[in-house]
C-alpha cells in the first residue's frame, strides 16, 4: 500500500510539472524592448531583444498564461499594444502603471519539494543568458 501511494505522489508531481500550464510574468522594457525614455516612446521605435520575444512567443504558442507587465502610465496603454502588435509580441494580459522599483512575486507551493515561483532577472536591453534560457523553457515547456 505504500509503494501505491508514493507512485500516486510521483504522479502528481509530474503532472504539476508537465502538465499544468505556467502564468509569465514579464517586464517589458529592458526585457522584450531595449529601454527608452517614456518621453521617447511616440517619437521613436522600438529596439526588440529578439531572444527574449521568441522565448515568450514560443511560451504562448505552447498554451501558457503570459501578463507583461510594465511601469509605462496607463495613458500609453494603446501605444505600448501597438508597439507589441507590430513587434509580434503575443500575451493575454497587460497591466500599465506598475511601480517601477523592485518586484517581488509571492506565491504557494503546493508540494513542498517543488519550487512553483521562479525568478529571472536580466540585465536591460539584453538577451537570457543560457541558464536563464534554461530556466525559461524549463518552466515553460
Amino acid at each position: 500500500m505504500v509503494n501505491l501511494k508514493k507512485k500516486f505522489k510521483m504522479f502528481c508531481t509530474l503532472y504539476i510539472i508537465y502538465m499544468k500550464k505556467s502564468t509569465i510574468f514579464c517586464d517589458i522594457d529592458g526585457t522584450l524592448f531595449h529601454y527608452r525614455k517614456f518621453s521617447t516612446y511616440k517619437i521613436s521605435k522600438p529596439e526588440i531583444v529578439v531572444k527574449n520575444v521568441n522565448c515568450i512567443n514560443k511560451a504562448y504558442d505552447k498554451g501558457h498564461h503570459i501578463v507583461l507587465t510594465t511601469a509605462r502610465p496607463e495613458y500609453l496603454r494603446f501605444h505600448t499594444m501597438k508597439e507589441l502588435n507590430e513587434a509580434s509580441i503575443q500575451y493575454h494580459k497587460l497591466i500599465m502603471g506598475i511601480a517601477r522599483g523592485t518586484r517581488l512575486l509571492i506565491n504557494d507551493n503546493e508540494d513542498k519539494n517543488i519550487n512553483r515561483a521562479h525568478a529571472i532577472n536580466v540585465t536591460r536591453n539584453t538577451d537570457f543568458t543560457d541558464n536563464q534560457t534554461d530556466l525559461f523553457n524549463y518552466v515553460a515547456k
